[in-house]
């Protein structure tokens, strides 16, 4: 039995347009799963290949797959669709699958397309192969959990509790050059070292998709994998893609020791929470190789912090920046404009608290509601969204207006945040010698782009 898995092409995104493309991590972990299993199993990623719809229609006719799975997020559902609604035509006795974040909590809206089969709920590895295996033998299935169809959903599976037994994601089947950052090819690669989130952030779908409770992988286990891109794919740079790589310090501890007693040589940056960071943890990441870290501010007002249920303090985030400083290390601060109760008072004290803070970069998004969070269901429930078009979803389009902003408020808001704090002369020396000349090129994208 063949299978076909595709990533759908983007479209416009925060990560679009700051020229980030990066590999598929989940579709490549279902391949690795189903090439072990032994499945005859082909990616294709119409994303990072900027595929046109003709040309995606030739590869998955050349193929003849019997089984087709998509992958899609909320931005890039319609895209999804339309691949599903084509491969259906060029293959119609293949079953078509989807998967993904936005699949697992819409599956009874997706389900009501005709060209749409199964959607696989969760974590799709052991599900996606049991489901081919059933299909490939004729079998029954109403007996693979963590399924839905057209008559009947299946029990949940039960999550991956060993991690480490999973293969490394199939990056050989994925079109790695050409993976980007600001539109350039960089030696970057991409890992995830845990699953789950036992934080419960409104706007945030990860603890309902992979559970509270973590699970990671050991020391051993994710440096073998940074061994693996550095000599199969010459990674010079390591973005590890976890919702908190600094969960549990002790761990982060043991992977940079790890780290230097393989004398392995690239840097590194990753995500972190404001409150799991010290100065004696940050130092000993950047004497590991790390040189940026990803926080997420979200807002400068308490008040708003404590509704999103990001249980941290104005004063953990300053804390934590001025640590990450003196660690040498750069700054990525992300914040959410117009969550509700958001105000222009507010959004103006937030865009002014990110430049106070002195971070190397910042990232301005529109606060968005994606199914699955407790921030969709109260925006929903408070008839509080105003575009239901889901490919309007990229945190980059407002689609909910606040107390006393509307749509083309928020987003002029969005803009002034992206230039008070980017077209800073002092700012601009001080990150040219940092970064080099990289850095007016990221000034020039997120000023145009916004």
């Amino acid at each position: 039995m063949k299978v076909l898995l595709i990533n759908p092409p983007y479209v416009n995104s925060k990560y679009k347009f700051i020229g980030l493309v990066a590999p598929p991590l989940g579709i490549a972990y279902i391949a690795a799963v189903l090439e072990e299993g032994g499945v005859d199993v082909k990616i294709i990623d119409a994303a990072a290949l900027e595929m046109e719809w003709d040309t995606l229609k030739k590869e998955i006719e050349n193929y003849s797959p019997d089984v087709v799975a998509i992958t899609a997020l909320t931005p890039t559902i319609n895209k999804a669709l339309k691949t599903a609604k084509i491969t259906k035509k060029t293959c119609p006795n293949a079953n078509i699958v989807m998967g993904g974040y936005h699949p697992t909590f819409t599956y009874t809206e997706l389900l009501k397309n005709d060209f749409i089969d199964i959607v696989i709920l969760g974590e799709g590895e052991y599900t996606m192969l049991e489901l081919v295996k059933t299909l490939e033998k004729g079998g029954d299935l109403k007996e693979v959990k963590g399924i839905a169809c057209k008559d009947f959903t299946t029990p949940p599976r039960d999550i991956i509790k060993d991690i480490d037994s999973l293969p490394f994601p199939a990056r050989h089947l994925l079109p790695m050059d050409e993976y980007k950052v600001l539109n350039i090819k960089l030696p970057t690669g991409t890992l995830i070292s845990g699953r789950g989130c036992p934080f419960n952030c409104s706007f945030c779908a990860s603890s309902a998709m992979h559970g509270r409770k973590m699970r990671f992988r050991s020391a051993q286990n994710i440096v073998d994998e940074i061994e693996h891109l550095i000599s199969d794919y010459d990674a010079e740079m390591i973005a590890f893609m976890d919702d908190t790589f600094t969960l549990r310090p002790e761990r982060v501890i043991e992977i940079c020791d790890e780290i230097k007693k393989r004398d392995l040589d690239f840097f590194w940056g990753c995500t972190a929470r404001v409150d799991t960071v010290s100065k004696s943890l940050l130092k000993k990441m950047r004497e590991a190789g790390c040189i940026t870290i990803f926080y997420g501010v979200e807002s400068a007002d308490q008040q708003l912090l404590d509704g999103m249920n990001k249980k941290i303090s104005v004063d953990k985030i300053r804390n934590a920046f001025k640590l990450t400083k003196e660690a040498d290390m750069r700054t990525i601060a992300s914040v959410a404009i117009g969550m509700p109760g958001d105000t222009k008072e507010n959004i103006e004290k937030t865009i002014n608290f990110v430049k106070d803070l002195d971070a190397s970069y910042a990232i301005f998004s529109l606060a968005t509601p994606y199914p699955g969070t407790a921030f969709y269901n109260e925006a929903r429930a408070n008839d509080l969204i105003k575009v239901n078009d889901w490919s309007k979803y990229t945190l980059l389009s407002p689609v909910l207006e606040t107390v006393d902003c509307s749509l083309e408020e928020l987003k002029k808001l969005q803009k002034k945040g992206f230039r008070k704090f980017y077209l800073r002369p002092g700012y601009i020396l001080r990150q040219l010698r940092m970064d080099g000349f990289i850095i007016l090129k990221t000034i020039a994208v997120m000023i145009k782009e916004v």
